[in-house]
Parts: structure tokens; sequence; C-alpha cells
């Protein structure tokens, strides 16, 4: 919302889908699922009311972990973001072949999610795999839940006994794919298998948007208020909620595309500086073709880089369950 982001004095001058022009500030709207980067729209020293934020670096791992707290609905409408926190993880080298590191990141995301959810205690965990495992970037939801250890199943045929413990996280995973495959709804289907089932948490993977190509398959966002199916590419869904789905929900997610208007945005950022606000939007309006919008980029790696993903998130997940 242009509103909850312009200096309070500002008068509005014009607005268009792409950008807003206001007396004292410019904006360009990119599209971001990160929490982190919803706050970077603001100056550093810009203090939000209702958000908290707390950064620290594992300089061992080299890991930056930033955790934003969006406490009211204030801070809600600012961020553009519901209520809740977000928990990101931003590993530079997470996207190459090194399996220490990748262990490493794995054990970094099993010790927030075991701050997320008190796994001191038996839970039943649904995991559902978001997204299109025909569309390579798409993908991460499906390819973390062929890989998780589930153990539901087991439990129920052999008892806990099969596992040498007295108590086991009972896993089971779904990849529901998306409704141009299925005619419905990702809520719909999930709704289904939880009124069966009854877990106690669902925990949902999916690939998600930056607005920063720094950040693709480089960060992890783990946030407790769910997660909307194709938001970040302006493809919204019923989201899975806890409101929706009477179940805690924790969202995984990892950005794997940027839109190219933001790219080609980016690349001319020294030009904007230079030009006065009229002139930023006649540039970008000649410079910005209208289908730029509806394309998204993602690296020529990508294959491979989801294969890494895709094994860091599952093992993270089997780590966080492993032990009641």
């Amino acid at each position: 919302s242009p509103d909850s982001i312009v200096p309070p004095d500002a008068k509005p001058r014009a607005t268009t889908t792409r950008f807003c022009v206001w007396e004292g500030c410019f904006l360009f709207i990119k599209r971001t699922d990160l929490a982190l980067e919803a706050r970077e729209r603001f100056e550093e020293d810009v203090e939000i009311r209702g958000v908290a934020v707390e950064e620290s670096y594992d300089e061992r791992r080299d890991i930056r972990v930033t955790v934003v707290r969006i406490q009211t609905e204030n801070g809600a409408k600012a961020m553009g973001k519901p209520i809740g926190t977000y928990i990101t993880l931003e590993a530079p080298r997470m996207s190459e072949t090194d399996e220490d590191y990748h262990r490493e990141v794995s054990e970094k995301l099993a010790e927030y999610l075991k701050k997320l959810l008190d796994v001191k205690n038996e839970k039943s965990v649904l995991v559902v795999g978001l997204g299109n495992r025909e569309v390579t970037p798409d993908a991460l939801g499906p390819e973390v839940a062929g890989h998780l250890r589930v153990t539901r199943h087991v439990v129920r045929e052999y008892g806990k006994t099969a596992f040498a413990k007295e108590k086991v996280h009972l896993v089971s995973a779904i990849v529901p794919g998306v409704m141009a495959q299925t005619g419905m709804e990702t809520a719909e289907i999930v709704q289904g298998i939880v009124s069966e089932t009854k877990p106690d948490v669902v925990v949902a993977i999916d690939a998600l948007a930056a607005r920063s190509v720094r950040r693709l398959s480089r960060t992890i966002q783990i946030t407790d208020t769910g997660i909307h199916p194709g938001s970040g590419v302006g493809n919204h869904r019923n989201g899975l909620t806890e409101e929706n789905l009477q179940v805690k929900v924790i969202g995984i997610g990892v950005p794997t595309v940027v839109d190219a208007a933001t790219i080609v945005h980016d690349s001319m950022a020294h030009l904007l500086d230079a030009l006065e606000e009229t002139e930023q939007k006649e540039f970008l309006d000649e410079m910005i073709a209208p289908n730029l919008y509806s394309m998204f980029v993602t690296p020529k790696d990508v294959d491979e880089t989801i294969k890494y993903l895709s094994f860091m998130i599952s093992e993270g997940l089997n780590i966080a369950f492993s032990q009641v």
C-alpha cells in the first residue's frame, strides 16, 4: 500500500499500477515474498511502529539471521504482511556444491524451527510440498517432500517400538500439485487432509519471489503466518493459514525467481538518480515494456540448485523432528 510507506506530509501527484510519484519521494513497486525486503523499503533509521527487527551473524557458519516481528495492525499495514514472526537465513554459499556447508544450514534451519514449534512434546506434523514439479523453479516444495523422512504410516502399522523410542513425531507429507493439474485450490485439498488426519501443525514449503537478485537461492524464510501460494508472482490463491486450516501453520520458502521489470529497474538505478521525478516516470514508461511485468527470471543453473535446496530443507526438517 503506497499510503503506508510515504512520508506523512507527502501529497499524491500521480499513481500507476507500477509506481507512485509523490512530493518528496519516488516509489517503484517491486514484488517480493520476503519480509526482510519489505523492511528494506524503509531507510535504516526509520522506525516502524509495531515492527521489531533483530539481526545476528554466525561467523563460523557464515549465516546471517534476521528476525522481523510484526506485532500490530499498523506494522502489518506498513509492511504489507500479516502479523507474525518472519525469520530469514541468508547463506551466500547455499547454492554451491559444499555438502558440509549445506549441513550447517540445515542445522540452523532446524534450530529456528524448534523455536517456532514445541517439539519437546510429541506432535503429528503434515508437510505440504507446494508447487509444480514440472516447472523447475517451482519444484522446491515437491522435491522437499520427496526427500522427507515420513514416519506416520510406520507408527500406525508397527507402533513406536519400530523406532526403538517411547516418543516419535508422526510426520506425513503431501504434494497437492497446482490448480492447473487438479482443478482444485491447494487450500481445499489440504483442508480435506487436515480434517481427516488431524495434525497438530502443518509445515508448508514453497518457492518464493524476491526483489533482489543477490537473494535468489541464498535465502530461507521461515514464518509462523502460513503461506499464500503464488502470491509472489501475482497469482493469488487461498492461503494455508491457521485461520483457514484451524491448526498452526509454518511456512518455509526460498526465493527462486525475480520479476524482469525489477532487474531492468535496478540496472538503471544510477541513471534514475540523476533525473527529476517527472523524468523518472517518463523514462520508466519508455524503457520498461508492459509485458515485462508478467515475466519472471530464474538462474540458468536452477535445476542443480533446486536439488541442493531441497536436500537442505528436508534435512533441516528431519533434524528438527528426529528427537522428542
